[in-house]
């Protein structure tokens, strides 16, 4: 006897419901996955897909540099089947989570395999909140060819942990990697645009190194401003003179939000006060930059829009 339209609803409905009553351990159920911070956490999501639950430590809009660990984070990481970590001393704190947690889950560091720099050896005589590990720079995000390599570690690592994934995996990968070779040639043909004597800028944070490196800027970093706080009127006079003296067509300044102050850089340094660039973290969903490819797009348009004369 044929089954009609109904009774295939019917049959199902009745399997839809049976599943829901069925133990969480036999349904597929997500593997949990904690990133450092939400840069990290925007890689996973990118390649995991449905198949993770992804938690952040440090989330979107917050500073890694000044995060203190709570107790919540530590039951967070006793949670998790993977543990990602950006590693070159950026997210040292994630080491002591781990030991607090007592977690025995295997640790990816995402800095394996990528392209380092040594950080600029000046007198910056500011406090970033963290010390980095042996004069390397840890920024390596701002990079596209060191998160491809980032992505393709990360990759390995969850098919480690959930091997019934590993194909989503894969498939996950290579989409992600040909939008960062898209974004990477849309980029470099924007930059393409400023003249080499208008590719110096200058920040209040060395963050931009990668960025600057792959893209053939050239970056300086405003010595003796700490990134934990607004400068004081010293601070600001000594901006001010290193701007005049650098002649950098244009100034980011992450960490200055009093607009009178930022008047006054621009005023009397004859510097273009650029907007915002955005280095540790992705703003909050409803932002500018809610993804990792959001950011380099936003970072690069930002600096080509103030660096052409």
């Amino acid at each position: 006897m044929p089954v009609t339209m109904l009774d295939r609803r019917s049959i199902l409905a009745s399997a839809a419901t049976l599943l829901g009553t069925l133990p969480l351990a036999a349904q597929q159920s997500p593997v949990t996955v904690v990133a450092s911070f939400s840069i990290l956490g925007d890689l996973v999501r990118a390649i995991g897909g449905d198949r993770l639950a992804v938690k952040i430590i440090v989330g979107a809009g917050q500073d890694a540099h000044v995060y203190k660990p709570t107790p919540a984070d530590a039951k967070t990481i006793a949670g998790a089947a993977l543990i990602v970590v950006n590693g070159l001393g950026f997210d040292t704190f994630m080491e002591r989570l781990v030991r607090s947690s007592a977690s025995k889950s295997p640790v990816v560091d995402l800095s394996k395999g990528v392209s380092v720099l040594k950080e600029a050896k000046q007198a910056h005589g500011h406090d970033h909140g963290h010390k980095h590990g042996g004069n390397q720079d840890p920024h390596i995000w701002q990079s596209i060819g060191n998160v491809k390599q980032m992505v393709t570690t990360l990759a390995d690592a969850l098919a480690k942990v959930d091997p019934a994934g590993a194909a989503t995996y894969a498939a996950n990968l290579a989409a992600y990697r040909s939008k960062l070779d898209a974004l990477e040639t849309e980029l470099k043909a924007l930059v393409a645009t400023v003249p080499d004597d208008r590719r110096l800028f200058a920040t209040t944070h060395d963050a931009f190194a990668y960025l600057a490196r792959d893209f053939g800027l050239k970056p300086l970093a405003l010595q003796g401003i700490s990134t934990n706080a607004e400068p004081s009127a010293a601070d600001i006079a000594r901006i001010i003179r290193q701007l005049k003296a650098l002649k950098a067509p244009a100034v980011f300044l992450e960490n200055i939000t009093d607009p009178r102050k930022i008047e006054r850089i621009a005023q009397d340094s004859g510097a273009r006060v650029g907007g915002t660039l955005y280095s540790d973290s992705l703003s909050l969903a409803d932002g500018p930059v809610p993804t990792y490819i959001d950011l380099m797009r936003h970072n690069i348009m930002t600096l080509v829009k103030a660096l052409k004369p």
